[in-house]
């Protein structure tokens, strides 16, 4: 009887190899590089937005659904002051964007396919940026970037895992590769709208991120000959569906049961774009003097760390995870998950240093240095390592729905950064970073706990 793993392509829908990886690696690296590009430009500017613009009073009440809207999350939190306020939309717009991949990829493994539901994701994506521009569409607009994500993030993804066949040593690799991709986007977008919003005004910051989701969209489009069928085309292909096996059911939940955990890293990884952002605005001394350069670098640029340092660091970690390999000494993908965690937590006790040397003055950007060059080999270890794993042991026919599931940890995650981040504004700083750390390394003991008895279902 055949199979279908959903993980190997035809030979011929798919173009000759380059650089020893398929062609449609690269198209998926671009369209994900201008996707993320919008997605972090837009970011970078939110909360500074919403603080300094936005939610002042005499703008927020142009707002469509603004009204509503607070008085909806002041029922759950109490009364809310601009900060409080606009660190809980930042939460929920954040976590609403990481809970809908869960129906885009139930869309596309059920309905529309992979490729018909990454095209709608991305057009409504570019909208929404574009309707950032208008103050008074920004709740609609931002809700309109939730469905188009949704659509987008689970099924890009998971097309990566599609091109290689089941057992392909180059899999690991081609996700570290696409992952580069990502930061690549994200480094550049603080950059480039993160100027033009702080500068020549917060539109133009939000037009530029709609420029760079439409681009990707082109590319996606010129992509597809490249690219092999939709899993769910080849499983209808293959005959009438047979119900999920005992192993499928309990690879499906083995990934719910990491996915746990999984949400308090987001929870605390998150606060680079909110209460980090407050923190280098607030609390930095930003001045640098180089030979090339003197001035005072702007808030934005700081969301750009993280991504330079991502495609900097990740030739090193991949170095060491070969040495570690030859050894036989490398950790399995469920340990490297708890080591992010506790990169987390080191880097927040940088910044609980920082705060104890600044006292009531102002600490210098290198902390915010430190700080992101921890963090980011935290993220490494466990953020291209969990999609490669997802997309090995998921089973074909709900791939995208689990990769969708996966994507999810990031909506409570996310929620739940924006709960912490209302914390800012009434606590010592020092304490609040304390307390970021400590969940951050509960996070990594509990996935530390899973490693033994999840290892014969995972094999990774």
């Amino acid at each position: 009887m055949s199979t279908v793993t959903g993980h190997a392509p035809l030979p011929e829908t798919v173009s000759g190899d380059l650089f020893g990886h398929p062609r449609g690696l690269t198209y998926l690296f671009g369209t994900e590089m201008w996707e993320r590009f919008s997605y972090y430009g837009m970011r970078a500017l939110l909360v500074l937005y919403m603080i300094k613009h936005a939610l002042q009073p005499e703008q927020a009440q142009n707002i469509i659904g603004f009204s509503t809207l607070k008085s909806g999350l002041e029922a759950l939190f109490g009364p809310l002051g601009i900060q409080p306020l606009s660190s809980q939309i930042y939460g929920l717009y954040t976590g609403l964007v990481y809970f809908m991949p869960i129906l885009g990829g139930l869309l596309a493994d059920r309905v529309l396919g992979q490729r018909r539901t990454v095209v709608i994701g991305a057009a409504l994506m570019a909208l929404g940026h574009f309707m950032m521009a208008f103050e008074r569409l920004f709740l609609l607009a931002l809700f309109v970037l939730i469905l188009g994500n949704g659509a987008f993030k689970p099924n890009i993804s998971t097309q990566v895992g599609t091109l290689y066949a089941p057992g392909d040593p180059r899999r690991d690799r081609a996700f570290s590769i696409f992952y580069v991709g990502i930061n690549i986007g994200a480094f550049f977008s603080p950059l480039v709208c993160g100027t033009l919003g702080e500068e020549f005004g917060w539109h133009y910051g939000f037009a530029a991120a709609g420029v760079g989701m439409t681009i990707g969209l082109l590319i996606y489009l010129y992509a597809t000959r490249t690219l092999p069928p939709d899993v769910r085309s080849r499983v209808r292909a293959a005959g009438p569906k047979q119900p999920l096996g005992r192993d499928e059911w309990r690879a499906i939940i083995a990934i719910v049961i990491l996915a746990l955990p999984v949400t308090f890293f987001w929870a605390t990884y998150e606060q680079q774009g909110n209460t980090l952002s407050l923190w280098a605005d607030e609390y930095t001394d930003r001045t640098i003097n180089l030979l090339v350069w003197r001035g005072e670098i702007p808030v934005t640029w700081f969301q750009a760390f993280n991504p330079f340092m991502i495609f900097a660091f990740t030739p090193v970690v991949l170095a060491l995870w070969r040495m570690q390999a030859e050894r036989g000494r490398e950790p399995s993908s469920v340990t490297k998950m708890a080591y992010g965690c506790f990169g987390v937590t080191l880097a927040n006790l940088i910044m609980v240093a920082a705060a104890a040397h600044a006292g009531d003055g102002k600490a210098s950007w290198l902390w915010l240095f430190a700080y992101f060059a921890v963090i980011t080999v935290g993220e490494l270890y466990i953020s291209p390592t969990s999609l490669s794993l997802v997309t090995k042991v998921a089973p074909a026919r709900t791939v995208s729905l689990m990769m969708g599931v996966w994507l999810a940890t990031s909506f409570t995650g996310n929620f739940a950064a924006g709960y912490l981040g209302s914390f800012w504004s009434g606590m010592e700083k020092g304490s609040f970073f304390l307390m970021i750390a400590a969940v951050s390394g509960i996070a990594g003991l509990v996935i530390l706990c899973f490693v033994r008895p999840l290892r014969p279902i995972l094999k990774s």
